[in-house]
């Protein structure tokens, strides 16, 4: 208040030394006066508040510049971590990660604990990570979908951890985390890889729940996921008809999931719908179509798509090629396949099986023996697949080594599966080992009670015995189990068509025809000299009536068919689904050579070639 007054006065003198005139002109208002003096008061005052000593402000603004440089700080050993998660190569490493984060008070951190599951995750690591993710201190409310979608896709990926992969999607409902269109591709691999339909129909549930039943890669997975489901594959086939966009994924998952249940036949028809819609298909697509033309035996379709799969510049990978390699080897092109594999560059353990397996059908034993030793020659380790080839090839081969091969696979690395044994048996079945083949078959039996094929073996050999009561105990057996023996059937390619027939079959529309040639190859056969082995039929009827059953047998009517429908002179390639009959093995001898046909038939244990009333398996199959 003085200074203003002071400078009042100053101001009033000199205004007084002056004319009046000057004193109007020079004059301001009330108002304008006192805005001068107001700027002056406020500078004066600014001044004075900044004359406040500097360890006062000091101390006013502490609190506030140590959480800035707390905030700062655990910003910068944030980025530290994630850094060197990024970096993270090994699990020693991860171990080493674990225990800077707690040092840092990082434990409850998001952004690490997401970066440190998904490396984990990367490393294979993902039962180190998870104890640590769900310890008692841990703040699992912070927790977002992003994380829990790695830890589910870490254990789907794994062999052993499908169940731990639906417990942590169980974990991710209760603690009220949203799955989203990301969480349900590993939740329903889960479930394929356990195989439960019960389990993925469950899920399926939830999918439409959440609004996801519209999005292609969830349906796509949750296809596969109910073709790898025993009893899954025409609930597969719905969601594949229901979704509203299809890309060559969700073809290729339904034509592998016919191909998976056996139903090729169904896989080579989408197959041939899916590039009528134009959709072009990949390598993976192709592997599928091939394995159909392998279980069908279909060569000439087969022929056929390896030209596509040119034509149309698909990549042939190393399991394309592979695929390649074993559809031409079982299906009676050992030649083109033995090619393909020499040609082949970057060959796996499935290259080298396929090609020994393929010649082993085909008799060729030394051949498969000697590409063995050349297998292991490279360094490749063999597999129990490449043992069971080579037993097959022994087996096939006439040998007769029976017994040193069960010694050799007693002393086998490895652990000998049931595909292994079951060769076995049928080599002894073959080479006349019968009681060593009964005792095997029957420890088969008390191993796996409910397999239908080692009742099916033993059926066989109690056959091979002439142990007819034996061989009927066995039936009753299965029956009382309710197990079925698998029906007979055969399979004939005619024009990139596939044509099935089973015993007694009516229903092809030429079978007035088909029935009559049956009955013309019966009476040329015994007139050169077939006698019908009728103890293949165990029902209890008349000598006629049996080998009227024999005559109506699948391998006879495909072969009937093929007579009718064919050149004189081309060859006639059949597959039968089951063991070719020893009646049919008999019948079929002869029925080259009355017709002068060559006849390959490829049943469930090898190749038979049939040419000028001879077969290449020598009577061993």
């Amino acid at each position: 208040t003085l200074l203003i007054s002071l400078s009042t006065v100053k101001r009033t003198r000199k205004l007084g030394g002056r004319r009046r005139g000057d004193v109007a002109r020079n004059s301001t208002s009330h108002v304008e006066k006192r805005k001068v003096l107001d700027v002056g008061v406020r500078r004066r005052f600014h001044c004075r508040l900044n004359a406040i000593p500097r360890h006062q402000k000091k101390q006013a603004h502490r609190p506030c510049t140590q959480n800035h440089r707390h905030r700062r700080q655990q910003r910068e050993a944030e980025q530290s971590c994630l850094a060197l998660l990024q970096a993270c190569d090994a699990v020693p490493k991860l171990a080493q990660l674990h225990g800077h984060v707690l040092k840092l008070g990082l434990r409850n951190n998001p952004l690490v604990l997401t970066k440190f599951t998904s490396t984990a995750s990367d490393l294979k690591a993902i039962d180190y990570a998870s104890p640590f993710l769900f310890a008692p201190d841990a703040d699992t409310h912070l927790y977002d979908s992003f994380l829990f979608n790695t830890i589910i896709r870490a254990y789907a990926q794994t062999s052993h951890g499908k169940h731990k992969a639906l417990c942590f999607y169980n974990v991710m409902l209760e603690g009220a985390v949203l799955p989203n269109k990301f969480t349900y591709p590993f939740v329903l691999k889960a479930c394929a890889g356990l195989g439960d339909l019960n389990l993925g129909t469950s899920v399926h549930g939830s999918v439409v729940k959440f609004g996801f039943d519209d999005d292609v890669h969830v349906c796509n997975t949750m296809v596969h996921m109910y073709c790898c489901c025993s009893g899954g594959i025409e609930s597969a086939r719905k969601v594949f008809d229901e979704m509203p966009k299809l890309d060559s994924v969700s073809w290729s998952a339904m034509i592998g999931g016919y191909v998976r249940v056996g139903w090729s036949t169904d896989a080579v028809d989408l197959f041939r719908e899916m590039q009528m819609v134009g959709v072009r298909p990949d390598e993976i697509t192709m592997v599928s179509v091939l394995s159909a033309c392998t279980d069908l035996g279909a060569l000439e379709l087969g022929k056929w798509v390896e030209s596509y799969i040119d034509k149309e510049g698909i990549q042939k990978t190393v399991e394309l090629s592979n695929a390649l390699i074993d559809m031409f080897s079982k299906c009676g092109d050992v030649e083109k396949a033995l090619k393909l594999f020499r040609y082949m560059s970057g060959r796996t353990i499935v290259s080298w099986t396929s090609v020994i397996d393929g010649l082993a059908m085909h008799g060729r034993g030394m051949e498969a023996m000697s590409l063995f030793e050349e297998m292991i020659g490279t360094g490749v380790a063999p597999d129990d697949v490449a043992f069971i080839g080579l037993f097959s090839a022994c087996s096939h081969s006439g040998a007769g080594l029976v017994k040193e091969a069960l010694e050799f696979i007693q002393k086998m690395p490895i652990e000998p599966n049931p595909i292994v044994l079951r060769t076995l048996i049928s080599a002894c079945r073959a080479h006349g080992e019968l009681k060593l083949g009964e005792s095997i078959t029957k420890e088969l039996i008390r191993n796996e009670p409910m397999q239908e094929s080692n009742y099916v073996l033993l059926s066989n050999i109690y056959a091979k015995m002439t142990h007819w009561e034996k061989k009927a105990k066995i039936r009753e057996v299965m029956d009382k189990r309710g197990m079925k023996k698998i029906p007979g059937s055969t399979m004939i390619e005619l024009d990139h068509e596939i044509y099935e027939f089973v015993a007694g079959d009516k229903s092809h529309k030429q079978y007035k025809q088909i029935y009559e040639m049956v009955d013309e190859m019966g009476r040329e056969m015994k007139r050169a000299g077939y006698i019908p082995t009728t103890s293949e039929v165990l029902l209890d009827i008349d000598e006629e009536d049996k080998e009227d059953a024999l005559n109506r047998h699948s391998e006879k009517l495909a072969i009937a068919f093929a007579l009718l429908n064919t050149p004189p002179g081309t060859p006639i390639r059949i597959v039968k689904n089951l063991r070719v009959c020893d009646d049919c093995h008999s019948a079929t001898k002869f029925i080259s050579k009355i017709y002068n046909r060559e006849i390959v038939v490829r049943d469930r244990n090898r190749f038979h070639h049939f040419k000028d009333g001879m077969c290449s398996c020598r009577d061993f199959w």
